[in-house]
């Protein structure tokens, strides 16, 4: 096929031989099987951010840092500069999350090169070489359910142990290749420790993976793994290899009797204050008459 303009660097670099098809579309991205010499790897084409899907990235961003205080302050201003180094960041984020999770075990196609806005990285293939399917495409028994759910709330952890929440995990950036499931999109992942947004996103993704593999085995349905995965990371006792049961219970918070009863005679005054000043203001009244 003919090469795609945003390509065409990566061939006149050397880095690209040649493209064979395009892959897929998605909502950040193009993304194009390549041919590297004698390997067969994706280019992924990062979209403009007005063509963009994540119109809330503020959500993602919050946290991350920026080069110098330069480039913070033109990413404040929104200028021209400024939204060209924050469309910068957004592109390397995926680079340098792959590249933290793939050092933690996490099952994620390997980063290449990032070149002209355009990431070169690992095709994640099947047992014949062809493109691995994405979740979603495949028709699954409870058992495959069972296990896939297992296999992906393990990377889930192993993410969050390495400082990192996806932040849009759902059957659509998950492929599966002959050893099993492989997270893929990472734009958006957040920094689990300076993003405030980081405990609603984690439990968003796992919500995601319970709702879906629920269709196939429902009794993952019933379980809460997000908010027991979180309150393991808050407390610092989270690990790889951390013994998960999927079930969690807020916490009840022991009640002080002395601090109800504080409350309780502070809005007695407050009361008795109040009458006395409305009887002092109708005496007022009354000997004004």
């Amino acid at each position: 096929m003919k090469t795609p303009s945003r390509i065409e660097p990566l061939v006149a670099d050397g880095l690209v031989d040649g493209v064979l098809r395009q892959l897929m579309s998605g909502k950040e991205a193009m993304v194009y099987v390549v041919q590297c010499g004698d390997e067969v790897r994706c280019a992924k084409v990062y979209k403009e951010a007005n063509k963009r899907g994540f119109h809330t990235a503020v959500d993602y961003t919050e946290g991350r840092k920026v080069k110098n205080s330069r480039q913070a302050r033109a990413m404040a201003k929104r200028s021209r500069y400024g939204r060209e180094e924050q469309e910068a960041a957004w592109q390397h984020a995926e680079v340098d999350a792959l590249r933290r999770l793939a050092a933690a075990g996490v099952r994620v196609p390997e980063p290449y090169q990032f070149h002209e806005g355009v990431l070169l990285m690992e095709l994640v293939a099947d047992e014949d070489g062809e493109p691995a399917p994405r979740l979603n495409d495949l028709a699954l028994s409870e058992e495959d359910a069972l296990d896939y759910h297992a296999a992906l709330i393990r990377e889930v952890v192993r993410m969050l142990c390495a400082g990192i929440v996806h932040g849009d995990l759902s059957e659509y950036n998950v492929l599966v290749d002959a050893n099993g499931p492989v997270i893929i999109d990472l734009p958006q992942a957040v920094d689990a420790a300076a993003n405030n947004n980081a405990k609603r996103m984690l439990e968003r993704d796992v919500d995601n993976l319970a709702s879906y593999f629920g269709q196939f085995a429902p009794v993952l349905l019933e379980t809460r793994y997000g908010p027991e995965i979180w309150s393991l990371y808050e407390t610092g006792a989270l690990h790889p290899d951390s013994a998960l049961t999927g079930r969690f219970e807020e916490a009840a918070r022991d009640v002080d009797l002395d601090e109800v009863m504080q409350v309780i005679d502070a809005a007695k005054d407050e009361d008795a204050e109040r009458r006395a000043r409305e009887e002092a203001a109708r005496l007022e009244a009354l000997g004004g008459n």
